[in-house]
């Protein structure tokens, strides 16, 4: 018995791993978005019905899909310890609520919109690039309260000195930090700036060095701290899979040469 489990096991463990049943699987997310994305538009009775077809075809093969990395799992109960595990499995769960009637149906409906989000599950890829985001988020969160600081301090001034010029761009601060929002993602921003050089001559300083510091250097501090984190993940799974696999890490080869060095050191001393 223990054997005929081991041999279904391998069978659903080499399934998981094949990239035509990944493929599969990422085609069939891709239908579920289209399905989802067909039933905005104002389509004919008969197509309706053959979208809510579909649509409980894909939470079919979305069960089994489930079922099968389940079965593939070696250790059952570390299935649920992977956050994407419990993430897919909910979303599959509420996708067999009946969306045409009841009082669930806008949830039902919402889940499956959501059911797009589980192709960051399925390739390594978005998952590696997720959690490297989600890893930077601590570095983030210095870099963006210092961005908060410059923007506070830029709009408390243009308030001060733009406020008669245009009451409704420069009226009070939180006016003030949506003009300057609108400013770096440069919607429009030359027009802001001539309005008030009408005015102050020499205000496009004030335009010219906060553009400087929040779309240029606090961007490409974002930039470079996502890529050092993302550099850090790639570096961990080739570790991982090097250990994996049985291959020697860096941290063995440096370990191993040291122990050289130390010998030679020895047998140097010894003659």
């Amino acid at each position: 018995m223990v054997k005929k489990a081991t041999v279904e096991d391998n069978v659903f463990t080499r399934l998981m791993a094949n990239k035509a049943f990944e493929m599969f699987v990422v085609s069939v997310i891709i239908l579920s978005a289209l399905v989802v994305g067909a039933k905005t538009y104002a389509v004919p009775p008969a197509a309706l019905k053959v979208l809510a077809v579909l649509d409980w075809v894909i939470t079919f093969i979305f069960l089994i899909e489930i079922s099968i990395r389940f079965i593939a799992e070696p250790n059952k109960k570390r299935f649920f310890h992977k956050a994407w595990n419990i993430f897919d499995t909910l979303i599959v769960v509420v996708s067999l609520i009946p969306i045409e009637n009841g009082e669930m149906a806008l949830l039902g409906r919402l889940i499956r919109i959501f059911r797009v989000l589980r192709m960051v599950s399925i390739i390594p890829e978005l998952r590696m690039l997720l959690n490297s985001l989600a890893k930077a988020l601590p570095q983030l969160g210095y870099v963006m309260l210092l961005m908060f600081i410059i923007f506070y301090i830029y709009a408390a001034i243009g308030s001060t000195l733009f406020h008669e010029i245009n009451p409704e761009l420069w009226g009070d601060i939180s006016i003030a930090l949506l003009t300057l929002f609108r400013v770096m993602t440069f919607e429009d921003w030359t027009d802001v700036m001539y309005e008030t050089m009408a005015v102050y001559k020499l205000s496009w300083i004030f335009y010219l060095t906060f553009i400087f510091f929040t779309a240029f250097a606090f961007l490409n501090m974002i930039i470079g701290i996502v890529v050092n984190v993302l550099e850090e993940e790639h570096n961990r799974e080739r570790q991982e899979a090097a250990e994996a696999s049985g291959e020697p890490t860096m941290f063995d080869l440096q370990d191993q040469l040291k122990d050289i060095q130390e010998q030679l050191a020895h047998l140097k001393q010894t003659k």
